[in-house]
């Protein structure tokens, strides 16, 4: 779970662009990071997706590679691209493609300080909350 305060706006300004252009905008996720990294997509890549995908009541699937696809891009798709090189913390991008415009909407983490920052800012956030199930949706929207 990614605990940056960015990286859950973006999540949250994704959301809503996907409401505002879902169906009518071709919707891609990049994401780049160190050349140690083992996962791709990464965790975060997934958690955007997933999260704009239910704001589209799940009508839309992965696709992860385009090389062996020998077709034109489906709609009801959002692509995810994963980047590897040198000491990239991580760098995400969620693209929203349309008939002669493009939106992008980025996040980049010049070091691994934005998570614990966003951790520490979760915890005082919930100093004085009654016991529950909190998300970093509830910090990022107050």
């Amino acid at each position: 779970f990614n605990m940056s305060l960015g990286i859950n706006l973006l999540v949250e300004l994704a959301k809503k662009a996907a409401t505002v252009l879902g169906g009518q905008f071709d919707i891609e996720i990049v994401e780049k990071h160190h050349n140690q990294k083992i996962d791709a997509p990464s965790g975060t890549a997934i958690m955007i997706a997933n999260a704009i995908n239910d704001t589209l009541n799940n009508k839309y699937h992965y696709v992860y590679d385009r090389h062996a696809r020998r077709m034109k891009r489906d709609s009801k798709e959002i692509g995810m691209h994963s980047i590897r090189g040198g000491t990239i913390v991580g760098e995400h991008d969620v693209i929203f493609a349309g008939q002669d415009e493009v939106i992008t909407l980025s996040h980049s983490a010049a070091s691994k300080t934005v998570f614990a920052v966003g951790a520490v800012n979760a915890a005082v956030y919930l100093c004085g909350k009654p016991a529950g199930m909190y998300d970093m949706k509830q910090l990022v929207q107050e």
